[in-house]
């Protein structure tokens, strides 16, 4: 059983940046994969980044990519996602969510546990 609690979240204007956070706990944290989500006002949940359990391998979303980076601190059970550069489209409630199979997923799922969500708004 793995809990998960996002935090760092709230409102910026466009061009800044949020750091999210996810604690997680449970003792299979160090083996599950890690994902973020977000999911803006009528519309579906949408993978953001995805890490690895050793965080050798990440994936972005192609509307993220080169603006957030995904890492984590298997020591700390945490995992954040740095997020630079935000649009007004980046507004939505953002998710963090673990997978025991330590292989890249991008639908929902595939993932085993969720947090509660952390809500970024970004003002143009």
């Amino acid at each position: 059983q793995v809990q998960l609690a996002e935090s760092g979240g709230g409102l910026v204007q466009a061009g800044g940046t949020l750091r999210l956070s996810c604690a997680a706990s449970g003792r299979t944290f160090s083996s599950a994969a890690m994902g973020w989500f977000r999911q803006a006002p009528g519309k579906e949940r949408e993978i953001v980044a995805f890490i690895s359990w050793s965080g050798q391998r990440t994936y972005y979303a192609d509307s993220v990519k080169g603006r957030f980076t995904i890492s984590r601190d298997n020591a700390k059970n945490t995992v954040f996602l740095q997020m630079n550069s935000l649009k007004p489209e980046d507004t939505a409630v953002y998710f963090c969510a673990s997978r025991r199979r330590d292989s890249l997923s991008t639908i929902t799922s595939g993932y085993d546990y969720w947090g509660q969500g952390t809500q970024v708004t970004v003002s143009s």
